[in-house]
């Protein structure tokens, strides 16, 4: 022990003299100390019996470990969860690895709210959690301590962070264990409760169709992706492959210019590399990684994969961002200009120095025949330095064998600085913040039974807020009202109601994929459109919103999902195989799903009973256009329940309103792009969402990125007027119409706006704000589509948290439901006849809510996440990246709001 503290000060002393000194020994000979003063846990199970440990008032560690496991078969990739001890906010500053290489290939430690499993440990392949999972922290190959820079950590607890942890052991030989002992190997975390300036997050550039041909002495693995987000600042790196690994490197590219963030042998000790120098990564740049192999010694082609005999080609790059627009995990697995990697500096194409003793047989690290006689082969001289591609590979690499001055450079920028103004944030913050004890796992206890109430405290808190805040007419708003004698009477609200989340419905834990559309059906059964394991972001689609992802194929799982509104179990599962990257969802009069997808350009009439494929198929699969039989990433589709007329708004790449008969046949569409900061009437930015008011013969459009909600006569297309609040900010995503109130969300503000996200319930007759409504368990990230239900209820899915909320009024409205076209509304009525006029009515209490165990947790746990080749999404390194998250995900079409460019994106 005494020995790595020794290291550790090293390390630190290392960081200290960075600015004064010219030359650093290369940190390969601390990895050495570290490799010989690392103890090997198999035999001797640790630190299990008391996993959390108090430091002080605001500080404790987490010890999480495997429970004791013999894997019996190679390549066994064993989970095991631990919930956080703490229901207020925490930060991870600290990792320290608790394994050896000689028993374990590599571990991966995951951030979600449910994992997929309650046992004390499970096999990965059954799924890692049922939320998405944020990677948090990897290891392999003896690398040592993770300590992130003063002022960053990963956000944990509170509203909004990862509830578990969950960490996945790869054990890849299992050789070590013919004796049957028992493996407790796993990491320890140090936490603290003072919150950080900066928040840590991890962005993964990942291949996943890369072929190694037998015999080809070098081969190039590229990735690049679009990056459309917040700054980022790189602070350090890890790279991944196995045994045809040659070099990995990452570079952020910008005005074509490429800069190095990090390049290393991934036969190294796959630690996070310190960069040399900050990377800042903007709107606009490209992330791009190089992975070289060779195919020498293979007799067949290998492929991505989760076993030894498979490849691999991974970048990690551990970042920080400011924490009001942190972003805790993206991903990146495409290549979107391939032609740019034609000038990639040479440099990613020469191996890096290696130790003979430092490289891994086999899954298991090769000692040297004599320890103190290393042989080493001569470094070579200064201008030697040859590209793979114009040589013999191994004479190449048995050349540049040996250790090199300067291979990684220590990293002395301190992040915190950028937020410091003569003084300590962090010292500030932890002035303030409140001392509490380390709680005890008994009293634990007592706080989760305590957990509902206090959660109600919270949200009648929140209530209260609202309240107030719905009685200031917002300055800017623009309500064009319903005048009298234009139409049949539509019902009044006085808003002496409110909307609240329903806290013991458990369907808040429900997908695994982005949540794009939601419906109701003539049961008031809650139907879910979502999109698996597909995702839309940056490299989704070309210049000319071609699809580019074509080659993963149709989503393999039902994407439409039929839930109980009240125990959120599931009834019927439908939609495989048939979509790439669903969006809209409705349903008509007949019970018939109106969906629509991006990907393919099409608007699809299904049958939910019918396995026999679609009823109807409007648009040209894979063809955007804008004639009269082509869409553009079409949204959305309303259908009138008294003539059967079909409503498409279409969409991101055209700014119009499609109307079909009920057989198909086009009749007329209306619309145009807007122009300029004050749009006019019948002029789109990206038309969303549709809900029609059937008895006033209205069909209202949520207008996107105007901001706004304009409704037009369904008979003549006559503009009739135009909802829009300051209260919006510059989004409105999706709208849902029940008689006499209007259901919307907003989008994320953009830089330098302060409009929250949230849902809004208006007087439809008035256009005014009655109530705004927010979850109280998770949050509001991308509130992607609303629906409102004859019993009072209201659900919303967001397409970036993979959520769907059920919300509920405090009075009971008797009235049939119309989800953008479904139902045809009727007359509100009293549930207890009084004498008020229609704008004061008391419409009775709701009934109670129904409760029930969660089933889709085992409904997905079976599934195989997509694979393609040997690589299995739920079994591999990197693997449970959902791309969402908080996603994180870098979903290009959910860059409404907050990006630094005002201009709509797709």
């Amino acid at each position: 022990m005494a020995g790595r503290a020794r290291s550790r000060l090293l390390l630190l002393l290392l960081l200290a003299l960075q600015g004064s000194c010219l030359a650093f020994r290369s940190p390969l000979s601390v990895f050495k100390r570290f490799k010989e003063t690392t103890r090997s846990f198999s035999n001797e199970c640790l630190g299990t019996t008391r996993p959390v440990t108090p430091i002080d008032s605001s500080d404790f560690a987490l010890d999480i470990r495997m429970p004791g496991v013999t894997p019996k078969e190679s390549d066994t990739y064993f989970c095991m969860s631990m919930r956080l001890p703490v229901d207020e906010e925490a930060f991870v500053i600290d990792f320290k690895p608790r394994a050896s290489m000689d028993t374990v290939h590599h571990m991966l430690l995951f951030g979600c709210n449910m994992p997929s499993s309650t046992g004390s440990y499970w096999f990965c392949d059954e799924g890692t959690c049922t939320d998405k999972a944020n990677i948090l922290y990897a290891w392999a190959r003896n690398a040592p301590p993770t300590r992130l820079p003063k002022g960053v950590g990963f956000r944990v607890g509170g509203e909004t962070g990862s509830k578990y942890f969950v960490l996945q052991v790869h054990y890849g030989d299992i050789s070590a264990f013919r004796d049957n002992h028992k493996d407790c190997s796993g990491v320890s975390l140090h936490l603290t409760r003072v919150p950080q300036p900066l928040i840590a997050g991890m962005y993964l550039m990942m291949s996943v169709d890369t072929v190694i041909p037998p015999g080809e002495k070098v081969v190039n693995s590229d990735i690049s992706c679009h990056y459309k987000t917040y700054p980022m600042h790189v602070f350090a790196y890890r790279v991944h492959t196995h045994r045809l690994g040659k070099v990995v490197s990452g570079y952020r590219v910008r005005n074509k210019q490429w800069t190095l963030i990090g390049r290393q042998s991934p036969q190294l000790p796959q630690a996070f590399y310190p960069v040399e120098h900050p990377v800042d990564v903007t709107f606009g740049d490209i992330l791009a990684a190089r992975c070289v192999f060779t195919g020498e010694g293979r007799t067949e082609a290998t492929h991505i994969g989760g076993t030894s005999s498979d490849e691999m080609c991974n970048l990690y790059i551990m970042y920080y961002m400011e924490a009001k627009y942190a972003v805790s995990f993206m991903t990146c697995t495409q290549n979107v200009d391939p032609d740019m990697f034609r000038t990639i500096p040479a440099e990613a194409n020469i191996p890096i120095p290696v130790k003979s003793d430092m490289v891994m047989i086999h899954g298991h690290h090769r000692e040297p025949e004599n320890k103190d006689k290393t042989a080493l082969i001569q470094q070579p001289k200064h201008g030697e330095d040859e590209v793979l591609e114009q040589g013999d590979l191994y004479s190449l690499l048995s050349k540049l064998l040996g250790e090199r001055d300067g291979v990684v450079h220590v990293h002395r920028y301190n992040p915190a600085e950028k937020t410091e103004s003569g003084s300590d944030p962090v010292a500030e913050m932890a002035n303030i913040v409140q001392k509490k004890d380390l709680t005890r796992s008994d009293a634990r206890e007592g706080a989760e039974r305590e957990e509902r109430g206090n959660a109600i405290l919270v949200r009648d808190r929140i209530h209260k807020f609202h309240r107030l805040e719905s009685t200031l007419r917002p300055a800017e708003s623009s309500v064009s009202p319903q005048q009298p004698g234009e139409g049949p009477w539509e019902p009044e609200h006085s808003g002496d109601f409110h909307v609240e989340e329903a806290l013991d419905w458990p369907g808040v834990y429900l997908l695994p994929g982005q949540v794009s559309g939601v419906a109701l059906d003539s049961k008031n059964n809650l139907v879910i459109f979502h999109r698996g394991d597909h995702v839309w972001d940056g490299n989704s689609f070309d210049s000319k919103f071609v699809y580019q992802q074509r080659g993963l194929g149709p989503i393999e799982e039902d994407t439409i999902l039929v839930i109980d509104p009240n125990n959120a179990a599931i009834l019927h599962s439908s939609g495989k195989n048939l979509f790439y990257l669903p969006h809209g969802l409705s349903i008509d009069k007949d019970g018939n799903y109106w969906v629509t997808d991006v990907a393919l350009h099409q608007v699809f009439k299904l049958d939910p009973h019918s396995k026999e494929g679609p009823l109807l198929i409007l648009g040209r699969s894979m063809q955007p256009g804008s004639d009269q039989n082509h869409f553009c990433q079409p949204t959305d589709v309303a259908v009138d329940p008294s003539t059967g007329d079909v409503f498409v708004s279409d969409g991101y790449c055209n700014s119009r309103i499609v109307q079909f008969s009920p057989s198909g046949k086009f009749i007329t569409h209306w619309g145009e792009e807007s122009s300029g900061s004050a749009p006019k009437p019948g002029q789109f930015s990206v038309p969303h969402s549709l809900a029609l008011v059937p008895h006033l013969d209205q069909l209202c459009v949520a207008d996107r990125e105007n901001g706004r909600i304009q409704c037009f006569r369904t008979d003549t297309k006559e503009f009739v007027r135009e909802i829009k609040h300051a209260s919006f900010g510059r989004n409105v995503f999706a709208i849902s119409y029940i008689s006499g109130l209007l259901f919307a969300v907003n989008g994320k503000p953009y830089f330098g706006d302060h409009e929250p996200v949230q849902g809004f319930v208006m007087n439809f007759s008035s256009g005014e704000i009655i109530d705004v409504f927010k979850p109280v368990r998770k949050h509001f990230d991308m509130p992607h589509d609303v629906v409102a239900s004859d019993d009072g209820n209201v659900y919303i899915g967001d397409a970036h948290t993979n959520t769907v909320w059920k919300f509920t009024l405090t009075e009971k409205m008797e009235h049939r439901s119309v989800k953008k076209a479904g139902i045809e509304a009727q007359e509100i009525k009293d549930s207890e006849p009084k004498g008020e006029s229609s704008s004061g009515r008391v419409l009775g209490r709701l009934r109670g809510k129904g409760s029930g165990g969660l089933n889709l947790g085992n409904f997905f746990a079976s599934r195989k996440g997509y694979s393609r080749k040997g690589f299995d999404r739920l079994s591999t390194e990197g693997s449970d990246q959902e791309k969402e998250e908080d996603d994180g995900s870098e979903s290009e079409e959910e860059y409404s709001a907050p990006l630094p460019t005002p201009a709509p994106s797709s």
